[in-house]
């Protein structure tokens, strides 16, 4: 026999998957909780239940695409030979991923506008921030200059997974700038 918290799950991951499928597609604004009931293939007040809002139910398909995306991400890095090797690979790994239509629409397009700038960068920094600690670990920085150098680097990856994002050939894009990323990282450490 299902139980009643089982019925639960279920309907929440149904909710989950057919929001994520529909904000990817057509983003958030053209996405209505009459559409994710009819795609989830339960009722309205179904949605209502578990959910307090679209907005709610886009923060946890954000939540969900972020971490699925930063998981892939360190598998690759590990792959790399040194320090500056790791980042590359992480670098391009991040880039090439967030590029995709999914990743992009959700994370990129639609993330900023609907959580607010505040609530996107502390869950950006949350699940890619690691993407950055690599250069720190390598020179002669004091606490407030690593601190600063991470903004800046930050800032420097947000830039360009938005241009990957945006390009018409986000592959290349990102190859690209993962170069470029690369020899300001090599030039950094070699300043250190």
């Amino acid at each position: 026999m299902v139980r009643q918290s089982e019925r639960s799950e279920a309907t929440i991951r149904a909710v989950l998957d057919a929001a994520r499928r529909l904000f990817a597609a057509q983003g958030f604004a053209a996405t209505s909780i009459d559409g994710i009931a009819a795609k989830a293939g339960v009722a309205k007040g179904a949605v209502y239940h578990h959910f307090a809002s679209k907005e709610a139910i886009f923060g946890h398909v954000f939540e969900a695409a972020s971490a699925e995306l930063a998981q892939a991400i360190p598998a690759e890095a590990r792959k790399g030979k040194d320090p500056l090797d790791r980042i590359t690979r992480g670098t391009l790994k991040y880039l090439t991923g967030i590029s995709e239509p999914p990743y992009r629409r959700i994370l990129l397009i639609d993330g900023p506008v609907v959580l607010g700038w505040g609530r996107w960068r502390e869950a950006d920094q949350r699940h890619f921030g690691h993407l950055l600690q690599a250069p720190h670990a390598v020179g002669t920085l004091d606490a407030r200059e690593t601190q600063a150098l991470g903004h800046l680097l930050a800032g420097a990856m947000t830039e360009a997974a938005l241009v990957c994002a945006t390009a018409q050939n986000p592959a290349r894009t990102a190859r690209e700038l993962t170069a470029a990323f690369r020899a300001l990282i090599s030039g950094l450490l070699r300043g250190a």
